[in-house]
C-alpha cells in the first residue's frame, strides 16, 4: 500500500449550520463513497479527518455532538484511522504525517468538504511534505464566497492546484484507471 485516501470533514457540523442550503453539492457523501469503495478495493490506506474547535460552544466543538461523520457516509472499517484536527489542514495538529510515513505512503488522494479551505489546504501542505498528491474535484464541495459561487470557488481551487500541488482527477477518472490496471 503505497496510496491513501483522505477524507476531510466530511461531517454533520457542516449539516447543522443555517449555511448548508448553500452547498454546492449536498450529496456530497455519493461521490465520497465511491472513493472509500474504490480505496479499499485497491488496498489503499483510508483515514477519516474530522473537524474539531473545542470550547467554542458551536457545530464543531465535539461537545455539541456534531462532530461526526455525515450519517450516509460508509462507516470506517477496523484499522481506518479517524483523526480530529483543529488547524485547516489535516497534517498540523494530528500524526497523519507518521501514519502516512509509517505505512510507506507516497501518493495521497484527497477530497471532502470545503473544497478551497481544508481540502485544499491538506493537499498544498502533502505536496510541500513531498507527496504525489490527487484531488477529486467532483469528491468535494464548498459554499459561496461573497460575490464568488461555489462553482466559481471550485473553478479556482483546481486553476491553482492542477500541476503545482497536485493532479486534478474526477472520481470516475479514478475508476476508470483502476478497471484499466485490472485488466491489463
Amino acid at each position: 500500500m503505497n496510496r491513501a485516501l483522505i477524507v476531510v470533514d466530511v461531517q454533520e457540523s457542516f449539516r447543522a449550520r443555517p449555511s448548508w442550503e448553500q452547498i454546492a453539492d449536498p450529496r456530497i457523501a455519493d461521490p465520497v463513497n465511491r472513493l472509500v469503495r474504490l480505496a479499499r478495493a485497491e488496498g489503499d490506506q483510508v483515514i477519516w479527518v474530522l473537524h474539531t474547535e473545542p470550547g467554542s460552544e458551536g457545530v464543531f466543538d465535539p461537545e455539541q455532538g456534531q462532530v461526526r461523520l455525515l450519517a450516509e457516509l460508509e462507516r470506517p472499517a477496523p484499522g481506518e484511522p479517524v483523526l480530529h484536527k483543529t488547524s485547516h489542514n489535516a497534517f498540523t495538529t494530528t500524526p497523519l504525517h507518521q501514519l502516512l510515513t509509517t505505512a510507506g505512503v507516497r501518493e495521497l488522494v484527497v477530497c471532502g468538504i470545503r473544497t478551497e479551505q481544508c481540502v485544499e489546504t491538506t493537499t498544498r501542505v502533502g505536496s510541500d511534505l513531498g507527496y504525489g498528491v490527487v484531488f477529486v474535484t467532483d469528491a468535494t464541495t464548498t459554499h459561496p464566497i461573497g460575490e464568488l459561487s461555489a462553482e466559481a470557488v471550485i473553478e479556482r481551487t483546481e486553476a491553482v492546484l492542477r500541476g503545482r500541488f497536485a493532479r486534478i482527477a474526477t472520481v470516475a477518472e479514478l475508476e476508470a484507471e483502476a478497471a484499466g490496471a485490472a485488466a491489463a
